[in-house]
């Protein structure tokens, strides 16, 4: 079984929030997009993304027989091989929009979405929003970031430490809509019951650490919407500097 919620939040530094979420417990989908770009068209970039997504999901769900635009990927699942695709098609409607229209060129968007069928948890993403697990009241964060520091801490160039303080720490290496085609990452994890899984955007993982974020899951919330609503407020107090969203997810046996 499971239940969800999400929100997004504006900050205390916006004026215009550029996130977007989904929940969809029909299809078992549940999303954050954080888009960027000029004027208004970062909003537009992940309110696309957030559409597209939940289009092809929904439509994956309820029909046998459906055109896989770029193919079937033999080393994914079938939950592996939706979500990739569903992202991929995002990216080519991002993409289109911003070539489209000048005031929308150079727009794009982060995006993780995830599929939870009985206790498989299935993520793709692209940019720095981010997916965690909760179980066993020990926070892991299950995607990597496409951003330049976490490669540059992957090749051994910084440690965490210089991370956090790094003046480039906010830029993407990868985005929906930035280029033509994109290349998506796919985890799977077994999920037990009682775990809670967070996707958020970096609006709450760059005010807050993992650490701060897990202590407000443990012990975890009466209820979602309390949740959601103390990593909200905690990203707030912080600073909030950018849009916070924050979706959870319980999965129960």
């Amino acid at each position: 079984m499971l239940e969800a919620f999400g929100q997004t939040d504006v900050g205390r530094r916006r004026k215009l929030n550029e996130d977007n979420f989904l929940v969809d417990t029909e299809a078992n989908l549940f999303a954050v997009c954080d888009g960027m770009g000029g004027h208004n068209a970062g909003e537009v970039a992940s309110k696309l993304a957030i559409e597209t997504l939940g289009a092809f999901i929904r439509r994956s769900h309820k029909e046998k027989e459906i055109t896989w635009p770029y193919g079937l990927d033999v080393n994914l699942s079938f939950d592996g091989n939706r979500i990739k695709t569903a992202i991929k098609l995002a990216n080519k409607k991002v993409f289109k929009a911003a070539d489209n229209r000048d005031d929308y060129t150079g727009m794009g968007t982060t995006a993780v979405a995830s599929i939870v069928n009985e206790d498989l948890l299935t993520v793709g993403s692209a940019g720095d929003s981010r997916c965690y697990v909760l179980s066993g009241g020990k926070l892991v964060q299950v995607t990597r970031d496409d951003s330049w520091v976490s490669a540059a801490w992957a090749e051994g160039i910084l440690n965490a430490q210089e991370i956090e303080r790094h003046p480039l720490r906010n830029v993407i290496t990868k985005a929906v809509g930035a280029k033509e085609d994109i290349e998506i990452d796919v985890v799977e994890r077994k999920l037990s019951t009682g775990d809670l899984v967070l996707i958020c955007s970096d609006g709450l993982h760059s005010m807050i650490s993992d650490e701060k974020i897990q202590d407000a899951l443990v012990p975890v919330p009466a209820s979602l919407e309390e949740g959601v609503a103390k990593l909200i407020a905690a990203a707030n107090d912080a600073g909030g500097k950018d849009n916070v969203s924050v979706v959870l997810v319980r999965y129960t046996e």
